[in-house]
């Protein structure tokens, strides 16, 4: 197979040694439900000689995915419940999502938005759609930021950003463009000059979200093309998802952490992992959640303190999770304090 594209299906895993031959019908089973692409730079890191390596457990499908359990949820933060138009996530006052695309370049097996992503998934906006987007943007004078996410937004093509970033241009309320992506770490190569061009064609000020759950991301490779959104004048933070057997240790969250900073990404924020479909494995406790999250204080600098937080599955936001905001009430289920001062069932009542 050609090691210069994607790895896509069961057999092109089991080719790349990522997958047992005997494991092809399962995997079939989820690539037909998930989509799964594996890039040539994150093929390149996985160790084939470790059964627990946190990257193929990133990205390498696995048969506990077909697994569901009553909490989980195909829309396990409410976007559906905030989207006054296709392509707009509109919860917090101030901001709002902007998914011009819902195509990644990876698909992480504990995505959040798997039910949406993907060939099979909601796909592109449409020029229509693009349009009614923008100008509900530009309707609404509270909304001070623009986030593009997705699906990855950075695999638009320079031209098709740098369309998007001149229409945001003309918005003078819009003051922040952010975007929230995977690239500088799974195609590295695509963060060239006509790229971070785009990025900043709005005018505004403009801040990449880097995310990456494990230190062994942060290659060489990565960090020149981190490096090169930075030295243009782009501010980037970090945000991650806390995940069992994939950075679950002290030790490997405060590298992950101190990676970021060495690379000059300030670390923003540790998601406790959403109730997404076939995606029990991968979650922790709150309790230790909270007790990996406590580790760092003593063990890493101020600069390298993320803040650990939960989006309450229906839409209501992001809390953090702390005594203010999280209450146990027993038998694992929590109450947890939105924005508002709201109380909120965790899990919800299946």
């Amino acid at each position: 197979m050609n090691e210069q594209r994607p790895i896509r299906t069961a057999r092109e895993l089991i080719d790349a040694g990522l997958v047992a031959p005997g494991d092809e019908a399962a995997i079939s089973r989820v690539a037909s439900r998930y989509a799964v692409a594996i890039s040539p730079a994150i093929a390149s890191l996985i160790d084939r000689k470790d059964a627990n390596d946190p990257i193929a457990r990133q990205f390498v499908p696995n048969a506990a995915e077909l697994t569901l359990t009553p909490e989980e949820r195909a829309d396990p933060i409410g976007d559906g419940a905030h989207s006054p138009v296709p392509g707009i996530v509109h919860r917090y006052p101030d901001r709002v999502l902007l998914k011009a695309v819902h195509v990644c370049p990876v698909y992480c097996r504990f995505c959040f938005r798997r039910e949406m992503v993907g060939p099979q998934g909601l796909g592109m906006l449409t020029a229509e759609e693009l349009d009614a987007a923008i100008a509900y943007i530009a309707e609404h004078s509270e909304i001070w930021e623009v986030i593009l996410t997705g699906g990855d937004p950075l695999v638009l093509s320079p031209r098709r950003l740098g369309e998007i970033m001149a229409r945001l241009h003309e918005i003078d309320h819009v003051k922040i463009v952010r975007f929230h992506t995977r690239v500088p770490v799974v195609e590295p190569e695509r963060i060239d000059a006509d790229l971070i061009a785009a990025l900043k064609a709005s005018g505004k000020a403009t801040y990449v979200a880097l995310h990456a759950n494990h230190p062994r991301e942060l290659t060489p490779e990565a960090r020149t093309a981190t490096a090169r959104l930075i030295d243009a004048g782009v501010v980037m933070v970090s945000q991650s998802v806390l995940l069992k057997g994939v950075n679950d240790d002290p030790a490997v969250l405060a590298d992950l952490m101190r990676a970021f900073v060495e690379t000059r990404i300030k670390p923003y924020y540790l998601h406790h992992p959403d109730l997404a479909p076939g995606t029990s494995h991968f979650r922790l406790s709150i309790e230790e959640g909270q007790a990996l999250v406590a580790s760092l204080r003593g063990r890493v600098s101020g600069l390298c303190q993320p803040t650990y937080i939960l989006d309450i599955p229906g839409g209501h936001g992001k809390a953090v999770i702390s005594a203010s905001t999280i209450a146990a009430e027993g038998g694992g289920c929590y109450t947890v304090t939105d924005f508002r001062g709201q109380g909120h069932a965790y899990p919800p009542k299946a």
